[in-house]
This record gives structure tokens, C-alpha cells and sequence, in this order.
């Protein structure tokens, strides 16, 4: 099975801003989290095709995972 995966903002550096990630069955967006070495206390939203998700939810094949970090500024 294969996800992508949409980084936005801080996120993207070092790294690229879509990736795609092959994954097994029962694999949560946590587990994503870790592959691409992410805290999950750095994500302020995360999205699964477009909808808040927590990082329990397990992801399918061909599903869209979109992290962002907290926005700074003032």
C-alpha cells in the first residue's frame, strides 16, 4: 500500500513537500509521524483527505496525510 504524505511550512525543510510512502495495514498516521521523524507534539494540524484526524487513525492505501507545525509570528 502507498500514501502521501503533504508537509506545509517548517516541515518541508530538510525534507521534501510530498512524499510518497509505502506502508502495511494497520498503519496509523503516528507511525507515518515516526518514518519521517516528527514529533507529534511539533504538529498543530493534522489532516487525512482533507479532515482533522488524530494520529491514532489508520491510514489506507491511497490516502493524503497533511501535517502543519504551529504557525508563529506576530
Amino acid at each position: 500500500m502507498e500514501i502521501e504524505v503533504r508537509l506545509f511550512a517548517t516541515f518541508r525543510q530538510g525534507r521534501e513537500k510530498i512524499q510518497k510512502i509505502k506502508i502495511r495495514e494497520n498503519t496509523t498516521i503516528l507511525d507515518i509521524l515516526n518514518i519521517i521523524d516528527i514529533k507529534e507534539e511539533e504538529v498543530a494540524i493534522m489532516l487525512l483527505n482533507g479532515r482533522d484526524a488524530t494520529s491514532d487513525r489508520i491510514v489506507q492505501d491511497g490516502d493524503v496525510v497533511s501535517l502543519f507545525p504551529p504557525v508563529g509570528g506576530g
